[in-house]
């Protein structure tokens, strides 16, 4: 007999990453004791302290109405609109038009919405290992089929010549996340330049437009006073996808948008198919009271040095144990190799102990493992013991003529042929 579940949903379902996931969250020490008194929690970008006094005072000044239409019926506000494509022209010296921006409910929305509007179901989407990991289910189910490219693990930088070698005329949507989550890398202009004369060289070879979704919800949270560049910058046919999930660490105010700048030549044919499916997808505008938070919420973000200063602390007291990493230009995570092969029997082994962080193998990246330091100052601190005890141990059970190296390989090349693809429903 047939499933009662749409082949769609069993296709999304039966993601392997997306599996992985569910179980880690679902069914895992994590999931049993995450929330328990004393716990280091380094997994999520959830917060672990009290929210800023201006995000909460923004949020209590928007829910006291104004009017008998406070509460209505909303879709793109004027006034939200505005202030973010103000933001927004200013962070990135691109113009970008108040009617070109599409509010949505968070930056899910934004980049299912940004699929779905220039994308065919059969099209290929085309994005970097290792990913957000929702990537892969948000194209599924939009009936797309995933090509995953590696990228250059010495530096964390996009593979230009594995981009280009996946390209094929199915080819519509290339994903771009910067600053990257999970590594923390900004991608340089000279790169992002070079990935527009890529795409638009290609567009021409196989004769319809290829898209750009540049994916940067953190880009207002970069460190040291790195310059943020946005794909946008360098190539007109970019659809910027952002959230102010992260901008204030409050995951759970759904409020992000879709922006497409002023440089992109067909932006008006775009817009009535956007408005369209802003309300075929749900009505995925954002609830009323976070639109009129938003021109306030525009004026601030999280305390963006008390980040650099938990990176830098955990950096610092890693490296010097002995972990391999890399300080982040950017984002809330540190993404460090694995002391041992398996980064899962790793990272179980410091939930044992209730220190609880992300193994790469959720991001598609064996050997790996993502540190959130959205975790309380006192959580570092408490943790470092910890980190000390698991690496020296590893250390110990290693064969003494083994080193510490990730095996060549673990970051293939999957061609559109051997790509995940979702079943017709038909």
């Amino acid at each position: 007999m047939d499933s009662p579940a749409s082949r769609r949903a069993l296709g999304v379902a039966s993601i392997p990453s997306f599996q992985r996931i569910s179980a880690f969250l679902n069914d895992s020490t994590y999931s049993r004791r995450h929330l328990l008194p004393g716990v280091c929690d380094f997994t999520l970008g959830n917060p672990h302290q009290m929210p800023q006094t201006a995000y909460v005072d923004a949020l209590r000044d928007a829910v006291n109405p104004r009017d008998d239409q406070w509460f209505a019926y909303k879709s793109n506000g004027t006034h939200a609109r505005e202030a973010a494509a103000e933001s927004l022209q200013w962070l990135l010296d691109v113009p970008f038009a108040a009617e070109d921006l599409y509010l949505t409910t968070g930056g899910f929305a934004a980049i299912a919405l940004a699929l779905k509007a220039v994308a065919d179901p059969g099209d290929e989407v085309i994005y970097s290992l290792p990913p957000w990991f929702l990537y892969e289910p948000l194209a599924v189910e939009a009936g797309l089929v995933p090509v995953k490219v590696r990228i250059n693990t010495e530096t964390f930088d996009l593979d230009l010549q594995a981009i280009e070698a996946a390209i094929t005329p199915r080819t519509r949507v290339v994903i771009v996340n910067s600053p990257n989550n999970p590594t923390g890398r900004i991608y340089p202009p000279e790169l992002l330049q070079r990935l527009a004369d890529l795409l638009e060289e290609a567009s021409a070879r196989i004769g319809r437009r290829i898209y750009l979704v540049s994916d940067e919800p953190y880009n207002r949270i970069v460190f040291d006073g790195a310059r943020f560049h946005s794909p946008a910058e360098f190539y007109p046919y970019t659809l910027l996808a952002y959230s102010y999930g992260k901008t204030h660490l409050a995951p759970g105010e759904r409020i992000g948008y879709l922006a497409l700048p002023s440089t992109m030549p067909d932006r008006k044919e775009l817009a009535p198919a956007i408005g369209a499916l802003q309300v075929a997808m749900g009505w995925i505008y954002p609830n009323g009271t976070l639109q009129h938070a938003l021109p306030r919420l525009e004026q601030f973000t999280i305390d963006v040095d008390q980040l650099q200063r938990k990176r830098d602390r955990l950096v610092q007291e890693l490296g010097g144990m002995g972990y391999r990493l890399s300080p982040p230009e950017g984002t809330f995570y540190l993404f460090v190799r694995s002391p041992i092969g398996d980064d899962e029997a790793f990272t179980e082994a410091l939930s044992q102990e209730d220190v609880f962080v992300l193994p790469g193998v959720l991001f598609e990246t064996p050997g790996y493992f993502r540190i959130s330091v959205t975790a309380s100052e006192e959580m570092v601190e408490r943790s470092l013991p910890h980190f000390h005890a698991a690496i020296e141990r590893a250390e110990q059970d290693r064969p003494e003529d083994a080193e510490y190296h990730l095996p060549t390989g673990l970051i293939p090349v999957i061609p559109a042929s051997k790509a995940h693809t979702l079943p017709s429903n038909g």
